[in-house]
Protein backbone atom coordinates (compact mmCIF):
# COMPACT_ATOMS: atom_id res chain seq x y z
CA UNK A 1 0.00 0.00 0.00
CA UNK A 2 2.93 2.58 -0.26
CA UNK A 3 2.20 5.59 1.62
CA UNK A 4 -0.70 4.31 2.87
CA UNK A 5 0.32 2.11 5.15
CA UNK A 6 0.04 2.01 8.60
CA UNK A 7 -0.49 -0.28 12.11
CA UNK A 8 -2.81 -0.05 14.78
CA UNK A 9 -3.04 -2.13 17.56
CA UNK A 10 -6.67 -2.60 19.37
CA UNK A 11 -7.93 -3.80 22.23
CA UNK A 12 -10.57 -6.01 22.55
CA UNK A 13 -13.12 -3.14 22.68
CA UNK A 14 -12.10 -1.90 19.13
CA UNK A 15 -10.20 0.88 20.77
CA UNK A 16 -6.93 1.98 19.56
CA UNK A 17 -4.78 1.69 21.72
CA UNK A 18 -1.45 3.38 19.71
CA UNK A 19 -0.69 3.49 16.02
CA UNK A 20 2.22 4.01 13.73
CA UNK A 21 0.99 6.87 12.21
CA UNK A 22 -1.69 9.56 13.56
CA UNK A 23 -4.00 10.64 11.45
CA UNK A 24 -7.07 13.33 11.96
CA UNK A 25 -10.28 14.16 10.32
CA UNK A 26 -9.03 17.79 10.68
CA UNK A 27 -6.08 16.94 8.45
CA UNK A 28 -8.23 15.13 5.64
CA UNK A 29 -8.18 12.03 6.37
CA UNK A 30 -11.70 10.16 6.08
CA UNK A 31 -10.87 9.07 9.42
CA UNK A 32 -9.45 9.68 13.57
CA UNK A 33 -6.61 7.26 13.79
CA UNK A 34 -5.25 8.61 17.21
CA UNK A 35 -5.04 6.45 20.82
CA UNK A 36 -8.19 6.34 22.86
CA UNK A 37 -10.54 6.32 19.47
CA UNK A 38 -12.54 3.76 18.34
CA UNK A 39 -11.52 1.97 15.41
CA UNK A 40 -13.59 2.34 11.98
CA UNK A 41 -12.89 0.23 9.25
CA UNK A 42 -12.18 2.98 6.43
CA UNK A 43 -14.93 4.12 4.34
CA UNK A 44 -15.20 2.32 0.65
CA UNK A 45 -17.86 3.06 -2.29
CA UNK A 46 -16.75 -0.72 -3.00
CA UNK A 47 -18.74 -4.01 -2.70
CA UNK A 48 -17.77 -6.54 -0.45
CA UNK A 49 -17.09 -9.75 -2.13
CA UNK A 50 -17.24 -11.79 1.49
CA UNK A 51 -20.53 -10.22 2.10
CA UNK A 52 -22.39 -11.76 -1.11
CA UNK A 53 -24.99 -14.82 -0.42
CA UNK A 54 -24.92 -16.49 -4.49
CA UNK A 55 -23.53 -15.72 -7.44
CA UNK A 56 -26.65 -14.01 -8.60
CA UNK A 57 -25.96 -10.87 -6.35
CA UNK A 58 -22.48 -10.91 -7.71
CA UNK A 59 -23.64 -10.93 -11.47
CA UNK A 60 -26.56 -8.60 -10.99
CA UNK A 61 -23.87 -5.56 -9.48
CA UNK A 62 -21.63 -6.15 -12.47
CA UNK A 63 -23.37 -6.88 -15.12
CA UNK A 64 -24.55 -3.47 -16.87
CA UNK A 65 -20.79 -3.29 -17.29
CA UNK A 66 -19.84 -6.53 -18.88
CA UNK A 67 -18.15 -6.14 -21.93
CA UNK A 68 -17.77 -2.55 -21.85
CA UNK A 69 -14.56 -2.85 -19.17
CA UNK A 70 -11.87 -5.81 -19.24
CA UNK A 71 -12.60 -8.12 -16.58
CA UNK A 72 -9.63 -7.73 -14.26
CA UNK A 73 -10.74 -4.12 -14.52
CA UNK A 74 -14.03 -4.84 -13.54
CA UNK A 75 -13.67 -6.50 -11.18
CA UNK A 76 -11.18 -5.03 -8.91
CA UNK A 77 -12.88 -1.47 -9.23
CA UNK A 78 -16.48 -3.11 -7.70
CA UNK A 79 -15.01 -5.07 -4.71
CA UNK A 80 -12.58 -4.11 -2.54
CA UNK A 81 -9.64 -6.11 -1.50
CA UNK A 82 -9.13 -7.91 -4.97
CA UNK A 83 -6.83 -6.67 -7.40
CA UNK A 84 -6.55 -6.83 -11.14
CA UNK A 85 -3.53 -9.03 -10.64
CA UNK A 86 -5.84 -11.69 -8.79
CA UNK A 87 -8.06 -11.56 -11.52
CA UNK A 88 -5.58 -11.69 -14.20
CA UNK A 89 -4.18 -15.13 -12.90
CA UNK A 90 -7.72 -16.82 -12.27
CA UNK A 91 -8.28 -16.03 -16.10
CA UNK A 92 -4.76 -16.88 -17.01
CA UNK A 93 -5.90 -20.58 -14.71
CA UNK A 94 -9.35 -21.19 -16.22
CA UNK A 95 -7.96 -20.09 -19.39
CA UNK A 96 -11.12 -16.82 -19.58
CA UNK A 97 -10.33 -14.09 -22.21
CA UNK A 98 -10.63 -10.52 -20.46
CA UNK A 99 -13.20 -9.66 -22.70
CA UNK A 100 -15.43 -12.35 -21.97
CA UNK A 101 -19.32 -12.30 -22.09
CA UNK A 102 -20.19 -15.36 -21.50
CA UNK A 103 -22.14 -15.95 -18.01
CA UNK A 104 -20.64 -19.48 -17.38
CA UNK A 105 -17.16 -17.43 -17.31
CA UNK A 106 -17.98 -15.69 -14.49
CA UNK A 107 -19.52 -18.39 -12.88
CA UNK A 108 -16.03 -20.10 -12.85
CA UNK A 109 -14.58 -16.51 -12.01
CA UNK A 110 -17.15 -16.46 -8.63
CA UNK A 111 -16.08 -19.71 -7.55
CA UNK A 112 -12.40 -19.22 -8.22
CA UNK A 113 -12.50 -16.13 -6.15
CA UNK A 114 -14.70 -17.91 -3.05
CA UNK A 115 -12.31 -20.81 -3.06
CA UNK A 116 -9.18 -18.30 -2.73
CA UNK A 117 -11.15 -16.29 0.28
CA UNK A 118 -12.83 -19.02 2.02
CA UNK A 119 -9.89 -21.93 1.86
CA UNK A 120 -7.12 -22.60 3.60
CA UNK A 121 -4.27 -20.10 0.91
CA UNK A 122 -0.37 -20.07 0.87
CA UNK A 123 1.72 -17.65 -0.82
CA UNK A 124 3.51 -18.24 -4.20
CA UNK A 125 5.83 -16.64 -6.81
CA UNK A 126 3.67 -16.04 -9.97
CA UNK A 127 4.89 -15.26 -13.13
CA UNK A 128 2.44 -12.70 -14.67
CA UNK A 129 2.91 -10.34 -18.03
CA UNK A 130 6.97 -11.31 -17.20
CA UNK A 131 6.97 -9.47 -13.88
CA UNK A 132 7.07 -11.63 -10.83
CA UNK A 133 5.07 -10.89 -8.24
CA UNK A 134 3.05 -12.97 -5.78
CA UNK A 135 -0.84 -14.61 -5.48
CA UNK A 136 -2.18 -17.06 -2.71
CA UNK A 137 -3.71 -19.73 -3.93
CA UNK A 138 -5.69 -22.89 -1.95
CA UNK A 139 -2.98 -24.94 0.21
CA UNK A 140 -5.18 -28.44 0.95
CA UNK A 141 -4.01 -28.32 4.83
CA UNK A 142 -4.72 -27.03 7.87
CA UNK A 143 -4.87 -23.15 8.01
CA UNK A 144 -3.10 -20.95 10.07
CA UNK A 145 -4.09 -17.49 11.14
CA UNK A 146 -3.32 -14.03 9.00
CA UNK A 147 -0.71 -13.57 10.98
CA UNK A 148 0.97 -16.56 10.96
CA UNK A 149 0.62 -16.62 6.86
CA UNK A 150 1.81 -12.86 6.78
CA UNK A 151 5.32 -13.47 8.78
CA UNK A 152 5.63 -16.90 6.44
CA UNK A 153 5.34 -15.07 3.83
CA UNK A 154 7.47 -12.06 4.39
CA UNK A 155 10.28 -13.70 5.45
CA UNK A 156 10.48 -16.16 2.66
CA UNK A 157 10.36 -13.12 0.92
CA UNK A 158 12.42 -11.75 2.79
CA UNK A 159 14.63 -14.52 2.23
CA UNK A 160 14.48 -14.46 -1.62
CA UNK A 161 15.62 -10.81 -1.81
CA UNK A 162 18.70 -11.41 0.43
CA UNK A 163 19.80 -14.18 -1.34
CA UNK A 164 19.01 -12.61 -4.61
CA UNK A 165 21.17 -8.94 -3.02
CA UNK A 166 23.88 -11.01 -1.66
CA UNK A 167 24.43 -12.90 -5.41
CA UNK A 168 23.74 -9.97 -7.43
CA UNK A 169 26.72 -8.48 -4.70
CA UNK A 170 28.97 -11.28 -5.54
CA UNK A 171 28.50 -11.66 -8.91
CA UNK A 172 29.47 -7.43 -9.69
CA UNK A 173 32.79 -8.49 -7.49
CA UNK A 174 33.20 -11.58 -10.03
CA UNK A 175 32.59 -9.61 -13.11
CA UNK A 176 35.06 -6.63 -12.07
CA UNK A 177 37.68 -9.20 -12.25
CA UNK A 178 36.59 -10.88 -15.17
CA UNK A 179 36.49 -6.96 -17.01
CA UNK A 180 40.48 -6.80 -15.43
CA UNK A 181 41.38 -10.03 -16.96
CA UNK A 182 39.83 -9.16 -20.39
CA UNK A 183 41.26 -6.15 -20.52
CA UNK A 184 44.59 -7.25 -19.80
CA UNK A 185 44.16 -9.94 -23.19
CA UNK A 186 43.11 -7.01 -25.06
CA UNK A 187 46.17 -5.20 -24.39
CA UNK A 188 48.34 -8.33 -24.94
CA UNK A 189 46.79 -9.33 -27.88
CA UNK A 190 48.04 -5.16 -28.98
CA UNK A 191 51.48 -6.46 -28.20
CA UNK A 192 50.96 -9.57 -30.27
CA UNK A 193 50.14 -7.68 -33.15
CA UNK A 194 53.10 -5.42 -32.73
CA UNK A 195 55.24 -8.42 -32.14
CA UNK A 196 54.31 -9.44 -35.48
CA UNK A 197 56.07 -7.01 -37.35
CA UNK A 198 59.65 -7.62 -35.39
CA UNK A 199 60.68 -9.50 -37.95
CA UNK A 200 60.58 -6.50 -40.81
CA UNK A 201 62.88 -4.78 -38.17
CA UNK A 202 65.26 -7.48 -38.48
CA UNK A 203 65.17 -7.36 -42.08
CA UNK A 204 65.74 -3.25 -42.28
CA UNK A 205 68.82 -4.19 -40.02
CA UNK A 206 70.22 -6.24 -42.21
CA UNK A 207 69.52 -4.38 -45.33
CA UNK A 208 70.76 -1.21 -43.80
CA UNK A 209 74.21 -3.26 -43.02
CA UNK A 210 74.71 -4.93 -46.40
CA UNK A 211 74.38 -1.83 -48.44
CA UNK A 212 77.06 0.49 -46.02
CA UNK A 213 79.87 0.11 -48.45
CA UNK A 214 78.20 2.16 -50.57
CA UNK A 215 76.21 4.30 -48.98
CA UNK A 216 77.58 8.06 -47.75
CA UNK A 217 77.35 7.42 -43.54
CA UNK A 218 76.72 10.91 -42.93
CA UNK A 219 74.33 11.74 -44.96
CA UNK A 220 70.88 12.29 -42.96
CA UNK A 221 67.88 11.05 -44.63
CA UNK A 222 64.36 10.56 -43.64
CA UNK A 223 64.42 7.52 -45.88
CA UNK A 224 66.36 4.97 -47.70
CA UNK A 225 64.77 2.82 -50.57
CA UNK A 226 66.93 -0.85 -50.98
CA UNK A 227 66.84 -3.89 -52.88
CA UNK A 228 64.90 -6.58 -50.77
CA UNK A 229 67.08 -9.97 -51.58
CA UNK A 230 64.67 -11.72 -49.46
CA UNK A 231 61.41 -10.44 -51.49
CA UNK A 232 62.92 -11.36 -55.35
CA UNK A 233 65.28 -7.93 -54.81
CA UNK A 234 62.24 -5.69 -55.20
CA UNK A 235 62.34 -2.07 -53.87
CA UNK A 236 62.08 -1.67 -50.01
CA UNK A 237 61.73 1.87 -48.31
CA UNK A 238 63.06 2.17 -44.75
CA UNK A 239 62.68 4.88 -42.29
CA UNK A 240 65.38 6.20 -40.61
CA UNK A 241 65.79 8.28 -37.76
CA UNK A 242 67.85 11.18 -39.58
CA UNK A 243 69.78 12.69 -36.31
CA UNK A 244 72.51 9.74 -35.80
CA UNK A 245 74.17 7.22 -38.73
CA UNK A 246 72.85 4.78 -40.87
CA UNK A 247 75.15 2.25 -38.70
CA UNK A 248 72.92 3.72 -35.41
CA UNK A 249 69.74 3.31 -37.65
CA UNK A 250 70.82 -0.27 -37.95
CA UNK A 251 71.65 -1.07 -34.78
CA UNK A 252 68.60 0.39 -33.30
CA UNK A 253 66.51 -2.05 -36.02
CA UNK A 254 68.10 -4.81 -34.66
CA UNK A 255 67.83 -3.93 -30.75
CA UNK A 256 63.61 -3.60 -31.72
CA UNK A 257 63.86 -6.76 -33.45
CA UNK A 258 65.65 -8.41 -29.95
CA UNK A 259 63.39 -6.49 -27.86
CA UNK A 260 59.97 -7.94 -29.21
CA UNK A 261 61.49 -11.66 -30.19
CA UNK A 262 61.54 -11.40 -26.33
CA UNK A 263 58.37 -9.49 -25.53
CA UNK A 264 56.55 -12.14 -28.08
CA UNK A 265 57.48 -15.28 -26.27
CA UNK A 266 57.05 -14.12 -22.68
CA UNK A 267 53.55 -12.10 -23.68
CA UNK A 268 52.70 -15.35 -25.36
CA UNK A 269 52.93 -17.43 -21.65
CA UNK A 270 51.35 -14.74 -20.08
CA UNK A 271 48.35 -14.53 -22.63
CA UNK A 272 48.25 -18.41 -22.17
CA UNK A 273 47.85 -18.24 -17.97
CA UNK A 274 45.32 -15.08 -18.70
CA UNK A 275 43.08 -17.22 -20.84
CA UNK A 276 43.53 -19.92 -18.60
CA UNK A 277 42.05 -17.42 -15.46
CA UNK A 278 39.55 -16.03 -17.60
CA UNK A 279 38.15 -19.19 -18.51
CA UNK A 280 38.29 -20.37 -14.32
CA UNK A 281 36.42 -16.88 -13.47
CA UNK A 282 33.74 -17.85 -16.38
CA UNK A 283 33.19 -21.73 -14.31
CA UNK A 284 32.72 -19.46 -11.40
CA UNK A 285 30.06 -17.38 -12.77
CA UNK A 286 28.14 -20.68 -13.76
CA UNK A 287 28.13 -21.80 -10.34
CA UNK A 288 27.05 -18.52 -8.72
CA UNK A 289 24.31 -18.69 -11.69
CA UNK A 290 23.38 -22.32 -10.64
CA UNK A 291 23.33 -21.70 -6.78
CA UNK A 292 20.29 -22.63 -4.86
CA UNK A 293 21.10 -21.20 -1.37
CA UNK A 294 22.96 -18.72 0.55
CA UNK A 295 25.63 -21.50 2.09
CA UNK A 296 26.20 -22.23 -2.15
CA UNK A 297 27.22 -18.23 -2.25
CA UNK A 298 29.38 -18.61 1.05
CA UNK A 299 31.33 -21.78 -0.81
CA UNK A 300 31.44 -19.85 -4.34
CA UNK A 301 33.05 -16.49 -2.23
CA UNK A 302 35.63 -18.15 -0.28
CA UNK A 303 36.87 -19.98 -3.50
CA UNK A 304 36.92 -16.77 -5.44
CA UNK A 305 38.35 -14.63 -2.88
CA UNK A 306 41.09 -17.66 -2.26
CA UNK A 307 41.68 -17.38 -5.66
CA UNK A 308 42.09 -14.04 -6.63
CA UNK A 309 41.84 -11.32 -3.39
CA UNK A 310 44.16 -13.10 -1.56
CA UNK A 311 41.91 -13.92 1.41
CA UNK A 312 40.32 -16.45 3.49
CA UNK A 313 37.22 -14.94 3.49
CA UNK A 314 34.39 -17.42 3.86
CA UNK A 315 31.36 -14.64 3.24
CA UNK A 316 30.60 -10.66 3.36
CA UNK A 317 27.01 -11.46 3.68
CA UNK A 318 25.81 -8.85 6.67
CA UNK A 319 22.95 -9.99 6.88
CA UNK A 320 23.73 -13.64 7.81
CA UNK A 321 23.13 -14.11 11.44
CA UNK A 322 25.01 -17.89 11.84
CA UNK A 323 28.12 -17.77 12.00
CA UNK A 324 30.38 -21.24 10.68
CA UNK A 325 33.69 -21.21 11.48
CA UNK A 326 35.84 -21.28 8.15
CA UNK A 327 37.00 -24.79 8.90
CA UNK A 328 33.74 -26.21 9.11
CA UNK A 329 32.76 -23.97 5.67
CA UNK A 330 35.97 -25.49 3.73
CA UNK A 331 35.05 -29.24 4.76
CA UNK A 332 31.54 -29.38 4.02
CA UNK A 333 30.59 -31.89 1.33
CA UNK A 334 27.00 -31.91 0.08
CA UNK A 335 26.74 -32.67 -3.79
CA UNK A 336 24.02 -33.11 -5.05
CA UNK A 337 23.01 -36.83 -4.95
CA UNK A 338 20.57 -38.99 -6.94
CA UNK A 339 19.53 -42.59 -7.31
CA UNK A 340 19.83 -43.47 -10.96
CA UNK A 341 18.39 -46.96 -11.78
CA UNK A 342 19.11 -48.39 -8.47
CA UNK A 343 22.81 -46.55 -8.62
CA UNK A 344 24.30 -43.73 -6.91
CA UNK A 345 24.81 -40.25 -9.14
CA UNK A 346 26.86 -37.28 -7.19
CA UNK A 347 26.78 -33.87 -9.00
CA UNK A 348 29.66 -31.13 -7.97
CA UNK A 349 27.99 -27.94 -7.06
CA UNK A 350 31.40 -25.60 -7.01
CA UNK A 351 34.51 -26.26 -8.45
CA UNK A 352 35.82 -26.89 -4.78
CA UNK A 353 33.15 -29.54 -4.40
CA UNK A 354 34.61 -31.32 -8.29
CA UNK A 355 37.62 -31.41 -7.02
CA UNK A 356 36.89 -33.00 -3.75
CA UNK A 357 34.34 -35.74 -5.88
CA UNK A 358 36.26 -36.69 -8.36
CA UNK A 359 40.14 -36.83 -6.78
CA UNK A 360 39.05 -37.82 -3.00
CA UNK A 361 35.75 -39.14 -3.22
CA UNK A 362 35.00 -41.41 -6.20
CA UNK A 363 36.68 -44.60 -6.49
CA UNK A 364 39.20 -46.01 -9.29
CA UNK A 365 36.44 -47.94 -11.29
CA UNK A 366 33.24 -45.40 -10.78
CA UNK A 367 32.60 -43.49 -13.77
CA UNK A 368 32.89 -39.63 -14.12
CA UNK A 369 31.50 -37.29 -16.46
CA UNK A 370 31.62 -33.84 -18.02
CA UNK A 371 30.48 -31.98 -20.90
CA UNK A 372 32.76 -31.15 -23.75
CA UNK A 373 34.11 -28.04 -24.05
CA UNK A 374 31.57 -26.49 -21.88
CA UNK A 375 31.71 -25.82 -18.22
CA UNK A 376 29.97 -27.55 -15.79
CA UNK A 377 29.95 -29.67 -12.71
CA UNK A 378 31.63 -32.96 -12.34
CA UNK A 379 29.32 -36.01 -12.44
CA UNK A 380 30.14 -39.35 -10.62
CA UNK A 381 28.33 -42.29 -10.92
CA UNK A 382 29.18 -45.21 -8.30
CA UNK A 383 29.75 -48.09 -10.32
CA UNK A 384 30.02 -50.52 -6.94
CA UNK A 385 32.43 -52.32 -9.68
CA UNK A 386 29.66 -53.62 -11.45
CA UNK A 387 29.39 -53.68 -15.17
CA UNK A 388 27.09 -50.42 -16.32
CA UNK A 389 24.37 -50.92 -18.52
CA UNK A 390 24.67 -48.05 -21.48
CA UNK A 391 20.56 -46.62 -20.78
CA UNK A 392 21.74 -45.77 -17.43
CA UNK A 393 25.31 -44.50 -19.11
CA UNK A 394 23.20 -41.85 -20.58
CA UNK A 395 21.07 -40.98 -18.10
CA UNK A 396 23.89 -40.11 -16.50
CA UNK A 397 25.36 -37.87 -19.18
CA UNK A 398 21.76 -36.28 -19.84
CA UNK A 399 22.26 -35.34 -15.86
CA UNK A 400 25.35 -34.10 -16.50
CA UNK A 401 24.10 -31.90 -19.49
CA UNK A 402 21.82 -30.58 -17.52
CA UNK A 403 23.92 -29.25 -14.72
CA UNK A 404 26.07 -27.53 -17.17
CA UNK A 405 26.32 -24.04 -19.03
CA UNK A 406 24.36 -26.67 -22.00
CA UNK A 407 21.30 -27.06 -20.26
CA UNK A 408 18.98 -25.29 -22.52
CA UNK A 409 20.63 -26.86 -25.66
CA UNK A 410 20.25 -29.96 -27.53
CA UNK A 411 22.58 -33.18 -28.44
CA UNK A 412 25.15 -31.87 -26.16
CA UNK A 413 27.96 -33.90 -26.19
CA UNK A 414 29.07 -35.76 -22.90
CA UNK A 415 32.61 -37.57 -22.18
CA UNK A 416 32.47 -40.21 -19.41
CA UNK A 417 35.56 -42.13 -18.38
CA UNK A 418 36.88 -44.22 -15.36
CA UNK A 419 38.18 -42.21 -12.66
CA UNK A 420 41.62 -44.14 -12.59
CA UNK A 421 41.92 -41.85 -15.93
CA UNK A 422 41.03 -38.55 -14.59
CA UNK A 423 44.46 -36.35 -13.51
CA UNK A 424 44.74 -33.15 -11.87
CA UNK A 425 47.93 -31.04 -13.63
CA UNK A 426 50.19 -29.42 -10.86
CA UNK A 427 49.40 -25.96 -9.89
CA UNK A 428 45.85 -26.48 -11.57
CA UNK A 429 43.05 -23.91 -10.50
CA UNK A 430 40.24 -25.98 -9.02
CA UNK A 431 37.82 -28.00 -10.59
CA UNK A 432 40.25 -27.88 -13.47
CA UNK A 433 40.85 -31.72 -14.68
CA UNK A 434 42.15 -33.57 -17.43
CA UNK A 435 41.28 -37.32 -18.83
CA UNK A 436 42.15 -39.74 -21.48
CA UNK A 437 40.43 -43.29 -22.42
CA UNK A 438 37.29 -41.44 -22.50
CA UNK A 439 34.18 -42.06 -24.93
CA UNK A 440 31.33 -39.49 -25.75
CA UNK A 441 27.83 -39.24 -25.67
CA UNK A 442 25.28 -36.77 -27.47
CA UNK A 443 22.60 -36.32 -25.00
CA UNK A 444 19.47 -34.23 -24.50
CA UNK A 445 19.95 -32.57 -21.19
CA UNK A 446 17.49 -33.74 -18.72
CA UNK A 447 16.27 -33.08 -15.37
CA UNK A 448 16.85 -36.32 -12.86
CA UNK A 449 13.13 -36.22 -11.96
CA UNK A 450 12.31 -36.43 -15.97
CA UNK A 451 14.75 -38.67 -16.97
Amino acid sequence: MGRHSNIILLNNSSKIIDSMRHLEISSNSTRDILPARNYLFPATEKNSFVNLNSFEEFYELISPFIGKEPIDLLISSHFTGISKLLISHLLETYSIENDSTIRKDYITIYNGLRNLLFSDIEATPYSFQNKEDYVVKIAHKKASNINTFLDNFYNKKEASNEFLSYRNSVLKLILNELKKYNKRLINMNKKLDECDKKDDYRIYGELITANLYHLNPNENLEYIELSNYYDNNSIIKIPLDKTISLSMNAKKYFKKYNKLKNACEIVNVQKKETKQEIDYIESIIYELETAVTVSDIDSIYTEFSESFLGKNVSTFNKSSKKKTTKKKKENAFDPLTFIVDGYTVLVGKNNKQNDYLTLRYAHSNDLWFHTKDIHGSHVVLKTNNEEIPQETINKCASICAFYSKAKNSSNVAVDYTSIRYVKKPSGSKPGMVIYTNFQTVNVQPCNFDLC
